[in-house]
């Protein structure tokens, strides 16, 4: 005899509900609650819905308390050591890795659709001379569905399968140019013979004058950081790029949806809010005291780039990144620059101090990237946008899952109205 499925009970006013349950693959227990407006007349009250599944997803999955974040169930740091961007990317995209054949037939697809059309151009010069790279990126990447109206229509699987090449393909570039018009230097072009991570950073550093040779720790340093931010789940620009994406917007516009909601400093803005603390502290002797501020329960300061909200033991992104920031550091040197003495300095404190240990608050991934991105040499303004492109995957690939999911509605959250109740207009000279 078949095991009856799971029920939870729900008592209140004298009545009760039966609601279903469901159980995830990996993961605690659902209660489904679906019906429960339609058959019991009220619904639930969860502000930033962190205690709300809002779809059923195949694509990741995070367990905070043990620190562990799987694409399609394999490990990050297997990912990070024996993989790279692009196969992650496919990964991501369609479910499994790629056989040899087909890695090189997705990575030659989405090298020839990295550059721009020519009219775009226009677009970047419409923007004042010291627009944030950020505000050019959701005007750009809003506006592509001016541009590639072949690939718009979500109820064709082909043209969504266009679409998420070409997010992926163009992002970089879009990212790269919205740099150099920031600081007035010519656009470069993408170029073929370079692979993901090394045409982005050509793109952002080489000029018409001199050339320019990436190097490949740079390159690699890159790759992971772009690695490493494919996707987390449905965090509130991913959410965002679904909720979008369920009223049957287009993908660009999805997707400028979601880089709308990264700028945001409380999300995607973490790594450039670190390297401000960084450069607030100033030099490695001021270290003492600011360790004593963020001790103080009393004093406001809090140290940015460690701890995570979702990872209450360490962030397993943090510890790939920081092999990538040892060697860059190594590579670039850190004698001559404060900033990433005191960055090294306040890492050494936190891995041996009771205080930061027994609150696991580790240096998390944007610590390291943060630290990596400024010794590369790009100002704060790039840091949101680059965690943008490195995002478009994860952005991208949740879209279309939702797309095809049948149980697909439009978001449509619920709220717990406090205002008032009924009343009658007054006429103005009544009142």
């Amino acid at each position: 005899m078949a095991d009856k499925p799971a029920t939870a009970t729900l008592s209140f006013g004298g009545r009760s509900l039966e609601l279903p349950m469901q159980s995830p693959s990996v993961g605690p227990d659902v209660i489904d609650i679906r019906k429960l407006y339609a058959e019991g007349d009220i619904f639930t009250y969860d502000p930033g819905y962190t205690s709300t599944a809002s779809c059923m997803s195949t694509i990741t999955y995070i367990d905070g308390d043990r620190g562990e974040l799987l694409h399609r169930g394999y490990p990050i740091d297997q990912l990070a050591q024996k993989s790279h961007f692009l196969e992650v990317c496919y990964l991501l995209l369609y479910g499994e890795l790629p056989t040899a054949g087909q890695l090189e037939d997705f990575e030659t697809r989405v090298t020839r659709h990295t550059m721009l059309h020519e009219q775009m151009l226009y677009f970047f010069r419409g923007f004042r001379r010291d627009a944030h790279p950020m505000a050019i990126m959701v005007g750009v990447v809003g506006a592509m569905s001016a541009f590639y109206h072949d690939s718009t229509d979500i109820a064709d699987p082909w043209q969504r399968e266009v679409a998420a090449i070409r997010m992926i393909a163009k992002m970089p570039t879009i990212a790269a140019w919205a740099y150099k018009y920031s600081i007035g230097q010519p656009f470069v072009y993408p170029k073929n013979s370079l692979d993901y991570a090394a045409n982005f950073l050509n793109m952002c550093f080489a000029v018409p004058a001199e050339d320019y040779v990436v190097d490949p720790i740079l390159s690699k340093a890159m790759d992971r950081i772009m690695m490493l931010h494919a996707d987390h789940e449905q965090n509130a620009s991913t959410s965002t790029v679904r909720l979008a994406g369920s009223s049957g917007a287009n993908p660009f516009a999805s997707i400028a949806a979601g880089i709308a909601c990264l700028w945001g400093p409380a999300h995607g803005g973490a790594n450039q809010a670190c390297l401000e603390m960084l450069r607030e502290i100033g030099t490695v002797d001021r270290i003492p005291e600011y360790i004593a501020r963020a001790k103080d329960k009393d004093d406001p300061f809090r140290l940015m780039g460690f701890g995570h909200r979702v990872y209450k033991n360490f962030d397993p992104r943090a510890k790939v990144m920081k092999e990538s920031a040892d060697e860059v550091l190594a590579l670039l040197g850190v004698e001559d620059n404060e900033t990433l003495k005191v960055a090294k300095e306040l890492e050494r404190i936190a891995l041996e101090d009771d205080f930061f240990v027994e609150k696991k608050l580790y240096p998390n991934v944007d610590f390291y990237s943060g630290i990596i991105l400024n010794a590369m040499g790009f100002p704060t303004s790039m840091f949101t946008p680059i965690f943008a492109l490195s995002r478009t995957v994860g952005w991208i690939s949740q879209w279309k899952e939702m797309i095809a999911d049948p149980q697909q509605k439009i978001g449509r959250p619920r709220q717990l109205y406090t205002g008032a109740g009924r009343r009658d207009y007054i006429e103005v000279e009544d009142r």
